[in-house]
Parts: C-alpha cells; structure tokens; sequence
C-alpha cells in the first residue's frame, strides 16, 4: 500500500455531527473511533462532556464544530461557543465563517469573525480549522482571500465544507459536491506549509481518502470510517 494503515486513519476526523444523532449512537461513533485509531471525532457543542469521558485514555482527540452549519452566529457568540468547548474537552474547534459576509464581500467582519475564534481556541491551547463551506462560494478569488485571511490571523487548518452545504438547483433538488480536486489544490497552492487542508464532504471511499493525502490534506471528514478503513485492510492482505 502507498501509505501506511496509520498515516491514513491519522488523517481521520471521524464525523458524528447528523441532526438526528443520539447519545446511543455518538457513544457507538466514539468506540468506533477508538477501535479504529483515527485523529479525533467531530461533534457537537452538547456532547463533548460525553464523548470525552468516552474517549478519555485513548489517542483520539475531541473535536468540536462551532457556528455550525451555517456560520451564521455573531461573533461573540462563536467566541463564548469556543471557550464553553474548550472547557468541556474540545482540542479542536472547526468554525463556520459567515458565508452571507463572505459573498458580501465584508472582508473586516470575516476577518475578526475568524481572528476571534482562533484566539478564544489558542488562548486554550486548541487547534482551529476554519470551514469555507466551497459549494456557496462563486469563484477561486473568493477562496483564495478566505485563505489569506486564515493564514493572516493564524488558523491552524483551512477545510472546504461542513457536508451539509446543500445548494438548490434548478428543479428544486438539493445537492452538494463537498471536498473538491480543484479546491484542494486551490487551498494548498495559496497557504503557507503553517496551514494546514482539511478535506470534508463526500470523501467515503478508500480511494477518495487515498486522493485527499496526495493532494496535500493532512485531515479527512468521513462519516464512512469503518468502511475506508476495513477497505484498506482486505487490500493489505490481498498485497
């Protein structure tokens, strides 16, 4: 195999953030975590008390979704949201920026949205990953300020969606594409090696996973865990 079983499940962020989840099945999601040995888990505000009890002893980490899905929360509600997180166990926070300031064009307010998340999560000593939810955003400009922007207030992490960036088409139906080829390479050409990518959103195969490391991500939402990494056991020993 390209890669070790270790560096892929280390790329993990292993997502537990569907709206209808029960504590049940966030207890499940986190076993599988630990089973599995991904990075951390990606959870709601609410459930990180539970989860790191769940997790406490392990490697995997608590991670936290803050402004989410939509960003829409005011700044100072996304800062006290990060440090009720960071209190509670999260080591790290994937924010949503404001999408509706972003196509505004409100660079300022974007820019302190972010700058006081990351600030909030650093003064706690927690990572940020900061989500530009890519199916809303018009053109590579955009894209690439947001990434000047995170890179500029210090962001650990720039990721592409939440996975529920749902866009309307013509006939009504609602879709979405997620983590992108053509944005990831846009992402990692215009940051630095002190930020890192994060891909999310449709990323539910071995070979989608494998594609994300090549390109330069360092982290992977996936729902589909077990069945990426139970893939790339059969093919281990099929080698």
């Amino acid at each position: 195999m390209k890669y070790s079983y270790e560096e892929l499940a280390g790329m993990i962020d292993h997502s537990l953030l569907h709206p209808t989840l029960t504590d049940d099945q966030l207890r499940q999601g986190c076993e599988l975590a630990r089973e599995y040995g991904v990075a951390s888990v990606c959870i709601k505000p609410y459930a990180i008390a539970l989860a790191s009890q769940i997790l406490a002893g392990s490697s995997v980490k608590v991670g936290c979704v803050i402004g989410f899905p939509h960003g829409n929360s005011s700044t100072e509600v996304k800062r006290f949201e990060t440090a009720s997180a960071c209190r509670d166990g999260a080591v790290e926070i994937d924010m949503v920026v404001n999408v509706g300031k972003v196509l505004g064009g409100d660079w300022d307010y974007v820019e302190n949205d972010i700058r006081s998340v990351v600030g909030e999560a650093h003064s706690h000593g927690a990572i940020v990953k900061v989500i530009f939810e890519n199916d809303f955003l018009p053109d590579d400009e955009t894209k690439i300020r947001l990434c000047e922007i995170c890179e500029g207030v210090g962001a650990d992490f720039v990721k592409t969606s939440t996975g529920y960036g749902f866009v309307k088409g013509d006939a009504g139906k609602y879709s979405y594409r997620g983590a992108t080829e053509h944005d990831i390479r846009l992402m990692r050409a215009h940051c630095s090696d002190k930020v890192q990518v994060k891909a999310a959103g449709g990323v539910r195969g071995l070979d989608a996973l494998i594609k994300m490391r090549d390109l330069g991500c360092t982290r992977c939402g996936a729902s589909a865990t077990a069945a990426i990494l139970d893939e790339y056991r059969r093919r281990e020993v099929s080698e």
